[in-house]
């Protein structure tokens, strides 16, 4: 079963997997399996889920809700976010304004058929709102009792401390990061995650495995696997492909005796090695079969230790991605519209 964590410098606790619809819901895996995998981490005491309005442009939203509805409200936590384009893609259809802010909260309680969500989350920082108007909506929203906490996503060191500055001004306070995190993305570590220690965040992490490619599902000089990610033209291909580097390959299949000798997959060895990062909360898993889920939650309560540690770095070496730009350089420059 899972361990659970408390998130940021609050008393939330959450499951340190966390169960995430990004790829599924609503796009990629029929709805009656998109439930099964939902009952799959119910069962295996995973309690915290995590979507956002954006995906499959609000479908993944109503999914789980469906997939949730009749479970004990309080026994969840339930997280979501707002940043993206939805609906017909209207000039106040994106972004952090209040207009979009606001309406975008209402519609996702509606998909997701509750009263509040646990943590609501900034998708992306927004360059084109003040972010005195985000973070007051932001406040309003928490007195309204429609969210309990709030988070970011994807922001800079500096962007973290100045949301904090203000949330803390409002009478509220940001409790999380989820930023992407794994073995080869190792960009927060040198200056987001000691941002969020700081302010009292937490990471949520995203893609712990490299989008799949630290399962060691993707052999260096074969044809990627049917059904793959690496095939899936609908959101997953773009997202991968930076990994597919022969080099890259052959040295994650360097991290195999690593992962026996914890008696691990690559896949969990993966998830666990983000958990042995003490400013990360949860690790974000997905699922396009309910048994994935199970496999992915033997990663929670591992050790790894520090000499194996250490062994992961000698074997990945120089194909570690660690600078810390990297979070402003794929962040949106302007407004998507």
């Amino acid at each position: 079963m899972v361990n659970y964590r408390y998130l940021g410098n609050s008393g939330l606790k959450i499951s340190e997997i966390t169960y995430g619809n990004w790829l599924t819901h609503g796009s990629q895996v029929e709805n009656d399996v998109a439930t099964q995998c939902v009952r799959a981490a119910l069962d295996a005491g995973i309690t915290t889920f995590d979507t956002a309005d954006v995906y499959a442009n609000t479908k993944a939203e109503q999914v789980l809700g469906d997939a949730l509805a009749g479970e004990r409200r309080e026994s969840l936590e339930i997280f979501t976010k707002v940043y993206w384009p939805t609906g017909p893609g209207g000039p106040n259809d994106t972004g952090l304004s209040r207009k979009h802010v606001m309406e975008s909260i209402n519609g996702s309680l509606n998909r997701l058929g509750t009263d509040y969500v646990d943590l609501y989350q900034a998708h992306r920082y927004d360059t084109e709102t003040p972010l005195e108007e985000t973070m007051q909506a932001f406040a309003d929203i928490v007195r309204q009792g429609k969210a309990l906490y709030i988070g970011v996503s994807e922001w800079t060191a500096d962007q973290i401390r100045a949301g904090a500055a203000l949330a803390k001004e409002l009478g509220f306070q940001l409790i999380s990061s989820q930023p992407q995190y794994s073995m080869l993305w190792r960009v927060i570590e040198d200056e987001v995650v000691p941002a969020s220690q700081e302010c009292g965040l937490s990471q949520i992490v995203w893609s712990p495995m490299a989008q799949g490619v630290l399962s060691g599902k993707y052999v260096p000089g074969q044809p990627l696997p049917a059904g793959s990610r690496a095939t899936d033209e609908k959101g997953g291909a773009s997202s991968i492909r930076r990994f597919l580097d022969d080099d890259v390959l052959t040295r994650v299949q360097g991290l195999r005796p690593v992962a026996d000798e914890l008696g691990l997959s690559m896949a969990q060895l993966a998830v666990a090695w983000v958990l042995q990062n003490d400013n990360v909360a949860a690790a974000l898993v997905g699922a396009s079969r309910p048994e994935q889920v199970a496999e992915n939650v033997k990663a929670s309560g591992v050790t790894i230790p520090a000499e194996l540690l250490a062994t992961i770095d000698d074997v990945l070496g120089d194909v570690v991605v660690r600078d810390p730009a990297k979070t402003a350089e794929n962040a949106p420059q302007t407004r998507v519209a």
